[in-house]
Parts: structure tokens; C-alpha cells; sequence
């Protein structure tokens, strides 16, 4: 990566017509309903924005699209990278860049997770209180670093208080259940064993997934705030664990996912 590409991926998406977007979403596995709220929609297709990976799994569509959410300008990935698909963790964080040089000042993130802590139940939202990174490397180790901001970057608090408090009152006025918690990012595809699921619960995990941990870490590196939602598509009880079923993760995503939107609607409001 280096600035001239950034350089050249911004100047194609200005020229689509992404202009001055001020708030950036990364939508999660099987949550891609918020896209049915933006006004004005432009879409750039990842395989034709110059320097930009192309998705992989079957359930990410593979565009940035443009427009306004709540009489505010929106760019949101419908479709986000991960490691086990085989790119690196600079490839995975590279549209964080892009939507920074944009011009977004904050940064909301989803993903689909399961639940390690055993009060949460199947279908709820957890508020990413803090994470844990178990995918073995960093979106900030590579040679170049330094002509994208500091090399050591601060992670005391990796997601914005003031947006996490603002979820958290959003969600008790209208009534949605969002529990808070630690976030565990690992590398995947395979599920959890049961050893690893007590592991995970030891170390202090609430929730278990395979992303989001990148494009935070590359968010506090370009000093922008962000907030992440997990919604919790299953219940990983060791003792109690049964075959992975990835239609019903789906499903269950899709049907909590309306109570995310409420929030994330109602939180852009107040941006």
C-alpha cells in the first residue's frame, strides 16, 4: 500500500460522486438491510475501484455505496474483508483508509458474533466494550507505516465512549435489549473447538467473530472514532455444543438485524 494508490482510489470514488461522506459503516455477515435506508444511492463495485480487494463469500455483495442516511452523508461496505479468505490484514483495512481520505469523521461497525457468554442469548446485540485480537498479526505492521500516521498506536480505549453511551440510552428508549461486552477476533473459517470456546471464556471474551478487530485497530491509527455492534447468531456453550449450522447464523442475523438498524439509524441522527 502506499499514499499514491490511496491517492488514486479516493480521486475514482470522488469523481463517482461520494462527496464528503461524514459517517462510515462497515456492515457484518448477513446484515446488509441498511442499505434499503440510504437516499440517493450511488454504488462502486469493489472489482472496479482501482487498488480495492474483491469479496469473497457468498453472503458479502462486494460495493461501497454512497448517499444519506438521516440527513447525513453515509459510505457504507456492504461486504467486508477477513483474513480467512486469504488477504492481508492491510488489504482487509484498506477501505478504512478510503473512507477516512474521504472525508468520514466517524466510523460505526457490525458483524455477526457468538455468544461465549452464556447470559447472552442467540439474536442479541452486544455493544463491543473492548476486544481481544487473536488473529496472530496487525493491520499496522508493515515497513511503510510511518507515512500513515504513528507506528505505536494507543489501544486503552479502542471504541468511543460518548457514541457507546449514546447506543446504550438509544437502546433502553426503544426498548432493544444491547448487551456490552469483549470481542474476540479470530482468524477462522473453521468454528470454535469446545476447548478453545472455555479458552475464549477464561481469557474474557463475551463474544466470538472474525473481523472487526482490524478495522478498529486501523481506525485509533487514524485517530477516528468508532462503535461496534455485534449481533450474537449463536450460543457457544461447550457443554452443550451443536453442529455448526450457517443458514440458521444467517437467519438469525437478518431478524435481529432491524433492532441494529433502529440504532445505528437513531445514533446517526444525533451525530
Amino acid at each position: 500500500m502506499t499514499p499514491n494508490q490511496l491517492e488514486e482510489t479516493t480521486e475514482y470514488l470522488i469523481a463517482k460522486g461520494f462527496d464528503k461522506p461524514e459517517i462510515g459503516i462497515v456492515l457484518g455477515t448477513g446484515l446488509g438491510q441498511l442499505v434499503a435506508e440510504i437516499k440517493d444511492p450511488v454504488e462502486a463495485h469493489y472489482n472496479h475501484i482501482p487498488s480495492f480487494p474483491l469479496a469473497t463469500v457468498e453472503f458479502h455483495t462486494g460495493k461501497l455505496i454512497y448517499g444519506e442516511i438521516e440527513g447525513k452523508k453515509v459510505v457504507v461496505m456492504q461486504g467486508r474483508f477477513h483474513l480467512y479468505e486469504g488477504y492481508d490484514l492491510i488489504d482487509i483495512t484498506y477501505p478504512i483508509r478510503v473512507m477516512e481520505k474521504l472525508g468520514i469523521k466517524k466510523l460505526l461497525v457490525s458483524n455477526a458474533a457468538g455468544a461465549i457468554n452464556l447470559d447472552f442469548k442467540k439474536g442479541d446485540l452486544m455493544l463491543i466494550d473492548d476486544h481481544i485480537n487473536l488473529q496472530g498479526g496487525s493491520p499496522l505492521a508493515f515497513k511503510n507505516v510511518a507515512e500513515f500516521g504513528e507506528r505505536f498506536v494507543d489501544m486503552s480505549q479502542p471504541y468511543d465512549k460518548e457514541m457507546g453511551d449514546a447506543l446504550s440510552k438509544i437502546a433502553g428508549e426503544q426498548n432493544i435489549s444491547l448487551k456490552k461486552g469483549v470481542y474476540a477476533s479470530v482468524v477462522g473459517p473453521q468454528l470454535e473447538t469446545r476447548a478453545e470456546y472455555r479458552y475464549l471464556k477464561i481469557i474474557g471474551a463475551d463474544a466470538v467473530g472474525m473481523s472487526t478487530v482490524p478495522e478498529v485497530i486501523v481506525a485509533n491509527h487514524l485517530n477516528l472514532p468508532c462503535v461496534a455492534v455485534s449481533v450474537l447468531t449463536d450460543e457457544c456453550n461447550p457443554d452443550n455444543l451443536k453442529p455448526i449450522n450457517v443458514p440458521e447464523i444467517i437467519e438469525v442475523a437478518g431478524k435481529a438485524e432491524p433492532k441494529m438498524i433502529i440504532l445505528f439509524k437513531e445514533l446517526i441522527k444525533q451525530l
